[in-house]
């Protein structure tokens, strides 16, 4: 086991697009939570279902991690100290919102080995952000980005959106171009995806939420690729961009189909050759802990294909694409002689390539990669 994924479903603000499994921060059981956060990586621990020396890399994701208070946020470093075993190599990430962090925070962070934090930006246009829900404004990055930096992080991410309600290609250019002078290490940009039970569903079945477009989508896609190669930056995955040797190593653990531990109220993890799934309710994950039981509300064993087709679809998100030598030594199959007829397809329709015994997507593929990873589900 090399990685964890730790969920903090608490946010002062829910914004527009967001699906995740969250809840309003006020009121809620904060410190009973992380209570049952820490019986559940003990109880993970001690049953060793897997040996793990020390983890890679840990991942605190919500929700809004940095919505705990100082003392909160203490009570969640100790308790990981205290059940997962890392070291000074590990890469320690905290998702944060611009103008969350404190300097107390930063320090809380710091001092217990965190290294690497990633803040939701999404545009530097004040009229989207008011649009889309956020409720930070420009100037709460920069004073963030700089407080962080002051702290002493160096491994710093902003995550951006494009294809935004009444987002112009102008519009998202001029974010990209403001962001660029953040002077930081690694970007993600992710296209807006409408997803059921949020705002924006709602607004879009009453016909109330205007699109850019497919067209237009594309050209912001195409202008974030350029523009990111133009100033240095790295596509080393479809949605993610950075300097040489600041990529993501918690998120290449995902598309490597490597495993890991996934703990907290709807957080997913894979472990033993199982996908599972812990309750998302409060209540119900945490009763689970008082009863003494693993929360998990869904356990699925991999099937080989499953696990073949997996292989294919997040492998091919990486740049670097879909190694066949390991595939081979993995699967003891020849991935030319599997999947023969969709590989001689898509070569020919351009939407990859094979080289130095990779399987890769082209550019024109990273446009149409929903319809390459289809190929290769069977």
């Amino acid at each position: 086991m090399k990685a964890a994924y730790i969920h903090i479903p608490f946010c002062e603000h829910i914004c527009h697009y967001c699906d995740f499994n969250k809840v309003f921060l006020k009121g809620q059981p904060v410190d009973a939570y992380l209570d049952s956060l820490a019986k559940e990586m003990e109880m993970t621990m001690t049953m060793k279902q897997t040996p793990t020396n020390y983890l890679e890399t840990i991942f605190i994701g919500g929700g809004t991690p940095t919505a705990l208070n100082e003392s909160q946020l203490e009570k969640l470093c100790q308790m990981i100290k205290d059940h997962l075993p890392y070291n000074n190599k590990t890469e320690f990430t905290f998702e944060a919102n611009p103008g969350d962090l404190s300097a107390e925070k930063l320090r809380i962070l710091f001092q217990a080995g965190v290294n690497r934090i990633s803040f939701g930006v999404q545009t530097f246009n004040e009229e989207l952000l008011k649009r889309i829900g956020r409720v930070h404004r420009a100037k709460d990055v920069y004073q963030s980005i700089d407080l962080a930096k002051n702290t002493g992080f160096e491994n710093i991410s902003i995550d951006l959106m494009y294809s935004l309600p009444g987002q112009t290609l102008a519009d998202f250019k001029e974010t990209l171009h403001t962001s660029f002078s953040l002077d930081i290490k690694h970007y993600s940009g992710y296209s807006l995806i409408i997803e059921p039970k949020t705002i924006f569903y709602n607004l879009m079945q009453k016909g109330k939420l205007p699109s850019p477009g497919e067209d237009v989508e594309a050209e912001m896609y195409d202008t974030l690729m350029e523009e990111m190669d133009k100033h240095g930056f790295k596509q080393y995955e479809i949605s993610n961009f950075s300097k040489p040797g600041y990529e993501s190593q918690h998120n290449l653990t995902y598309w490597n189909n490597e495993w890991y531990y996934g703990f907290g109220a709807g957080a997913h993890g894979y472990v033993n050759g199982y996908r599972m799934a812990n309750h998302g309710p409060l209540k119900k994950y945490m009763d689970a802990i008082k009863m003494e039981q693993l929360p998990v509300l869904e356990k699925h064993q991999v099937s080989r294909k499953e696990q073949i087709e997996e292989e294919m679809f997040l492998g091919l998100r990486k740049t670097a694409g879909v190694n066949m030598m390991h595939f081979q030594n993995k699967y003891e199959e020849d991935l030319m002689d599997l999947f023969k007829d969709e590989i001689h397809d898509l070569s020919n329709r351009e939407l990859i390539v094979i080289a130095n015994d990779h399987i890769q997507l082209t550019k024109k593929g990273r446009f149409l990669g929903n319809e390459v990873f289809q190929s290769f589900l069977r």
